[in-house]
């Protein structure tokens, strides 16, 4: 048997990778901290070949609440959850030869590339603390994705601005119709049932192992998703913008945010099927407000 072991498993992005896994007739073991140690990596290594693990999921991590400005006081655990968790997951899998996958983000990334296409998983990041523009957020997980540079047998699944049809304060959906006000910008985005998706067929083609940005075809503007809202369901939402980002950043926010597109080509040319961002957007919008039972899994507590 196959077994798979999820590190933040019951978390917003984790729980879908188990129920997307589960689906697919892999048996799963949500790992939690209360149970194994994330950051002992001899303990991480003993655990994983007690339970006969065969592949691990880091979707551990730390993004802060209600958002990534936290992570401009926590700095010492977005550090520690971000940059120094995937280098002992690394060590533990290597030690015992277990294949494993650390979930990323596209926000390391802003704007386009200088050709105006999306950036792939070959350009340097350029919203970091190499490049000094960055939120501390944004620079913990390129710092953490630096960290498995040259790893064999590691994925690096990018995700990037996470939305499906269940409302919630995550959901990019959500934060579109409950914020004050809005900042217009172009972004790449990510359904997260198609990511939790494409992460599974990932290991089922087991496709090279390598960094993938798993985001929908295409990218959209906050206005484009917002007059999609209103010819559904929010046609009575009034919808207030800023004038630009410089009125963002006096009003409503501490650290700089990431806007940016990236190019998922990569994944495609490896057989993993994504969805256009407008498809998954107006899927997600005609279901809104169907929330499914909670998937059943293996969990240690």
């Amino acid at each position: 048997m196959f077994k798979i072991a999820i590190l933040g498993g019951s978390g917003y992005v984790g729980s879908r990778i188990v129920a997307a896994f589960q689906r697919s007739n892999f048996e799963c073991t949500v790992a939690r901290r209360s149970h194994v140690a994330y950051y002992d990596v001899s303990a991480l290594s003993q655990w994983m070949v007690r339970e006969h693990i065969s592949f691990l999921v880091n979707a551990a991590g730390f993004t802060g609440r209600p958002n990534v400005d936290a992570c401009e006081i926590q700095k010492t655990e977005c550090l520690l959850g971000n940059s120094v968790l995937p280098g002992r997951i690394r060590e533990a899998c290597e030690g015992v030869g277990i294949p494993f996958a650390h979930l990323s983000s596209g926000c390391i990334y802003t704007g386009q590339r200088s050709d105006g296409g999306g950036f792939t998983e070959s350009d340097e990041p350029n919203f970091s603390f190499r490049t000094n523009n960055c939120s501390f957020y944004s620079g913990s997980k390129a710092l953490g994705e630096e960290i498995l540079q040259g790893c064999e047998q590691c994925y690096i699944w990018r995700l990037r601005i996470p939305f499906n049809h269940e409302p919630g304060p995550r959901n990019y959906l959500s934060k579109l119709l409950n914020y004050a006000k809005l900042l217009d910008a172009r972004n790449s985005l990510s359904h997260l049932d198609d990511f939790a998706q494409a992460c599974v067929d990932c290991v089922i083609k087991r496709v090279p192992f390598g960094t993938y940005n798993l985001t929908n075809t295409g990218s959209v503007t906050t206005r484009e998703v917002v007059a999609m809202l209103r010819s559904s369901i929010a046609s009575d939402r009034h919808f207030e913008f800023f004038v630009d980002e410089d009125e963002f950043m006096r009003e409503a926010a501490i650290a700089p945010r990431s806007n940016c597109v990236l190019d998922n080509g990569k994944a495609i040319r490896a057989g993993i099927r994504i969805r256009s961002v407008q498809e998954a957007i107006e899927d997600a919008i005609v279901q809104w407000g169907q929330v499914p039972s909670p998937p059943h899994v293996n969990a240690h507590s």
